[in-house]
């Protein structure tokens, strides 16, 4: 008798008790993967270092070009695939560092028999022209020392697709952006809707009659003299 009271008075110290009753568990169905296209070559390809031009043609030089790296990108903004990827959410350029650590990343990573992944952006084809090291000044224009790819804000880098959920390859995409030379970001391509709508709801909310539109516009306190011809294309939004 003595020891069923002891058990008594350590089930009810635990909580046992109290009753337990089995509720009904409701689970999110499952992904339906429809329409994915599955590629030959799932995994990125390797990019040329140097673009390659005919045995009679030198290498053109270009100018320094920093509008392309300027505003927002208009064309590849989009996810094609609607799964997720890279998106660069400013300006800047890419070596071909870049691309294979990109690349090689992405082989040791991914499932090539239910993944895949593509590029977005060309290989490096803008000339980078740099004097050697104690050079004086004049002396025309440097030799090419390496390639480059600009890149715009909202250009997307890289897709990754295939059956799999944003979960699998958000943390690998986390590591890659970390060691990008500008800021970009992982989507999805819910996230690219909800963003979307978050920007035409804020402007078609907002209350505030003084926006940088409307100040840059109507030139208030002078401001006009010291902005940039971008501002008035951009109205403060891009760099």
């Amino acid at each position: 008798m003595f020891l069923l009271r002891q058990l008594q008075l350590i089930k009810t110290a635990c909580g046992h008790n109290s009753k337990q009753v089995a509720g009904m568990k409701y689970f999110p169905p499952p992904i339906k993967y429809e329409n994915i296209e599955k590629y030959e070559r799932p995994k990125l390809r390797i990019m040329e270092k140097v673009p390659q031009f005919q045995s009679n043609i030198k290498p053109p030089k270009m100018q320094k070009c920093l509008r392309f790296m300027r505003g927002p990108e208009l064309v590849h903004n989009t996810l094609l695939h609607k799964q997720y990827g890279i998106v660069a959410t400013g300006g800047g350029r890419m070596r071909y560092g870049f691309f294979e650590m990109i690349r090689l990343k992405i082989a040791r990573n991914i499932d090539a028999n239910r993944m895949f992944a593509i590029w977005r952006v060309p290989p490096p084809w803008q000339p980078i022209t740099k004097k050697g090291q104690g050079q004086r000044m004049g002396g025309g224009k440097g030799a090419i020392d390496h390639y480059v790819t600009p890149v715009r804000a909202g250009r997307v880098i890289i897709e990754v697709g295939g059956t799999i959920e944003f979960q699998e390859v958000k943390d690998l995409l986390t590591k890659i952006v970390k060691k990008f030379p500008f800021k970009a970001k992982v989507v999805s391509q819910e996230m690219m809707e909800e963003m979307a709508a978050e920007e035409a709801r804020n402007e078609r909310d907002n209350i505030n009659p003084y926006t940088k539109k409307y100040v840059i516009q109507n030139n208030l306190s002078g401001c006009n003299n010291w902005l940039s011809p971008y501002d008035h294309r951009w109205f403060g939004k891009y760099l």
